[in-house]
Parts: C-alpha cells; structure tokens; sequence
C-alpha cells in the first residue's frame, strides 16, 4: 500500500515581553527557582488579572506578518485541568475567539515547487510551570508559569518530516523578523507539538492521529517524525490497528513511546475568563501596528536578489537575520557594488563574529565603514590584502577607511616604473625559484608574488606584479 503522511504542527511561540501575560512578574530566563512570581501567577484566591497589552500587540503583528486576519473581538477562556506545574488548575487561554484566523506560510514542499501551509488559528495564551523529576521526587519551577505564549496552529498540510522543518524554519524567521519573539530554541522560546497520520493514498479521511508533545529542537521533531511515520507504516501493513494517543520522544533511545490513549477527546470544561474583558480592535488600531511591520523575509530575498544583482543562495544566507540583512543592504548601497558587499559580509564580516563571539550589533564597524573600504578597493586605492588586514580593527575600534589610509600611507602602489624594481630585486634574490618556476612548479610564482608585496610591504598591486613577473619570465 502506498501511504501518504498527514502532519500538523501546533507551536507554541514565547513572545518577548518584559512582564508576564496577566502580571508584572518578569520573563527574563535563567532566574533561580520561583525567583519571578507573585500572587496572580502562583493562583492565589482574590488575585486578578491584568492584560499584557504588549502581548496583545505582539500577537496582532505575527498574525499580520503571516497573512492572518485580525478578529476584532476576541476573549480569554479558562481551560480547567489538573497538574503539578499549573498553579491555579487552570490555564487561561483562547477558545473559540482567538486573535487570529487563516493565514499562511509559504515553503519548498518535498516535490521541490513552492506551497503554502495554511494557519488555522492563532491564540494567546499564558504558560505553565516547568517540572524537574529527580529520584524520588519533583520540583516545579514557576518563574515561567504566566508568561505569554502564542499558539500557531497549522492546517495539516505538511506531507513530510523535511516539510515540517521547512515550515518552522520559515515560521521562526517570519517571528524573529517581526520582532514579536526571540525564538531561541535552547531557552525553550519556541516548542511543538507534533500531530501525524498516514492513509492510503487518494483517500481524503485522515488516518488515526498520533500526538507526539512538546518537542523543543528541530533535529528532534525531524527524528521524532522519520521514526513515528516508519512505525506507524509499518503497523498499518502488518494489519494492525492504530491508536489515537499521545506519544513522547526519547532522543536516546531514538523512539517515541506512549503517554496517554486519546481515544475520545480531553474534556477540559472551558468557561470564560470570568474576571478579563473581551478584547475589542478597531481598523484602525490595527493599521497603526501594521505600520512596525517590516519586509516577510521571502519578500526581502527576491528584493535583494533584484536589487544588488546576487545570487540566491548570498540572498538566503543574508536574509535569514534581519540585523544582518540590514548591515548588508547599508554597505550595498554605500559601495555601489552588491556582490562585493555581499562576499565580504558573508565570508570576511561573518568570520569576525565567528572568532570573536561579538554580534554585529555589538561591533564597532557599521556599515557605512564597511561600505567606504570596498569602494577603495574597488577604486584600486587599496589592494585586498589591505583591506582585510584593516577590516579586523575597524570591527574592534571603528574609525574612518579613507583617514586610516591616507595617515598611514596605505595607499596601493600601482606605479609601474616602482613595482619593476621590487619585480626585479625579487627575481635577483631568488634564481632558484625562477629555475623551479620554468621547469613547470606553477606555485614558484606565488612565491615570487609574495616576495615582492614584502617588499612594498603590501602596498603592491598583486595582480600588476603577478603581470610583470609573468612578462619578465616569458610567459
């Protein structure tokens, strides 16, 4: 039987707020246990809420960064269960009016033409408590219990492990972008749960759903996917018969096994939030957030690419970040050559941050610096050597490429009459290599180049001296 896979994503994105979603607590990460609570957030009887309208932006933004429309009424729910790590047995929530509806995010799906995943909803919600399980005994942490989550809920229109990591790569940069959260995996910013079935193909009902919770990396929620979608293929050829459950993945072991039977659908008992006003947007409310809204990041790619005349891949790798898109599309503009800027901040400026764990942000180069040194190069008043031995102190130290040069007499030397005596003094100094050189050893000559630029102390022109050398070589 040939199967067809059916994925669904809800992810659970933290927005960025400084204050929790119905308090004043903080939301900054790594405080000790139960350090950022209060009597809102811990449930405590006669403690009320108070709406994070941060939040409420933020929300409004993604959706309208995802192509969403923006319901304008929407109200909070209280979802009713019981465990450990919720402090008032409940949590407050969106049920049937969230914030957002439709929407969409477009991917390269597994037969390489582009497709778009349809957003069914989305909503805000508050986060819970974190459970630690030691020998014996657990704790739960409530620093995070309060602070404010949106839910994405997508269509399941996802047909395959790599395509549901296209799409939350795609939906993290879409969120980075709008500025709404910092998405940082490793501090649980955003987490999935992973919804999977498969039927045979051609058929249009859903096959029996198979939840695996809360997963926090994509190479897990990949892994957790190849596997599930093996297991549950193979227990559908074998005649079995699958249960709808909730499944967790242990990356050890490199399986899923099962938590819970979901065979009927969890009766949270959902009332409204007894004790929050419904939330009430007018047009123009929205419009004014509109407004923050910068570029979707596929746009910003297929811009760039017309723009500054490079390749796909440089627009992909320099769009990804927005800061660094920003730097990039500052130092095109100042230099007037986009490839040249584009392999500069990619490889030389990348590699700087790279080796000395410095954000661009926090360098002191700008763009416009970087932008003035290529435009010497480019004007040949500088070779390359020199600019990339400038580029490492402009990064430390700022300053300005035109003055540095000018004071330290860095300027290129591209006078013929100069560069033959150097030629000369080099091929003098070196009739071993010159032999090596005419006996076919291509890499003397890089040698004799090297000569010469110690020479000028590597002011030379590398590609006049490798001409002149060539000229007085015979070749």
């Amino acid at each position: 039987m040939d199967y067809e896979v059916v994925i669904g994503l809800e992810t659970h994105v933290q927005l960025k707020t400084r204050t929790k979603m119905f308090c004043g607590c903080g939301t900054s990460f790594g405080a000790s246990p139960n350090s950022h609570v209060c009597p809102v957030c811990l449930g405590y009887p006669g403690a009320l809420p108070s709406m994070n309208r941060e939040a409420i932006r933020y929300t409004v933004m993604a959706g309208l960064m995802l192509g969403c429309k923006i319901a304008d009424y929407a109200k909070f729910d209280r979802k009713n269960y019981f465990y450990p790590d919720s402090s008032k047995d409940y949590q407050i929530t969106q049920l049937d009016h969230p914030l957002c509806l439709g929407g969409g995010v477009d991917i390269t799906g597994e037969d390489g033409a582009r497709k778009t995943v349809r957003i069914h909803h989305i909503h805000l919600e508050e986060d819970v408590g974190k459970l630690t399980h030691r020998a014996g005994c657990s704790g739960v942490d409530f620093n995070r219990a309060g602070v404010p989550l949106m839910e994405i809920v997508s269509q399941p229109d996802l047909r395959s492990a790599d395509e549901a990591i296209a799409y939350l790569t795609a939906l993290r940069e879409m969120m980075i972008y709008a500025g709404v959260s910092e998405c940082n995996l490793e501090e649980g910013n955003m987490r999935s749960d992973v919804n999977v079935s498969l039927r045979p193909r051609g058929q249009t009902a859903y096959g029996t759903k198979v939840e695996i919770k809360n997963m926090n990396t994509f190479s897990g929620i990949h892994a957790a996917l190849l596997f599930e979608i093996e297991r549950q293929r193979a227990a559908l050829e074998a005649g079995q018969t699958l249960r709808q459950e909730t499944r967790r993945w242990d990356p050890d072991a490199g399986e899923t096994f099962p938590m819970r039977s979901k065979e009927n659908a969890d009766d949270y008992r959902y009332f409204p939030e007894p004790d929050l006003m419904p939330i009430a947007l007018s047009p123009e409310q929205v419009a004014e957030w509109a407004k923050a809204l910068p570029e979707a990041p596929a746009a910003r790619r297929e811009r760039m690419m017309a723009d500054y005349g490079i390749p796909e891949y440089d627009a992909g790798v320099l769009s990804a970040d927005r800061a660094l898109a920003d730097f990039f599309e500052a130092a095109a503009k100042r230099c007037g050559n986009g490839k040249l800027a584009s392999n500069w901040v990619m490889a030389e400026v990348l590699a700087l941050t790279a080796k000395t764990g410095k954000a661009l942000a926090d360098a002191a180069l700008t763009p416009e610096a970087l932008g003035d040194l290529l435009r010497l190069l480019e004007a040949k008043t500088i070779n390359g050597p020199t600019a990339k031995a400038l580029l490492p102190e402009l990064f430390e130290k700022g300053g300005d490429p035109e003055a540095i040069v000018r004071e330290r007499g860095l300027g290129q030397v591209s006078d013929t009459a100069a560069l033959e005596a150097f030629v000369d003094a080099a091929l003098e100094a070196n009739p071993k290599v010159v032999a090596d050189f005419r006996a076919g050893k291509q890499a003397a000559l890089g040698f004799l180049v090297g000569q010469v630029m110690k020479q000028s102390k590597g002011k030379a022109s590398p590609q006049m001296v490798q001409r002149l050398l060539r000229t007085k070589l015979g070749v």
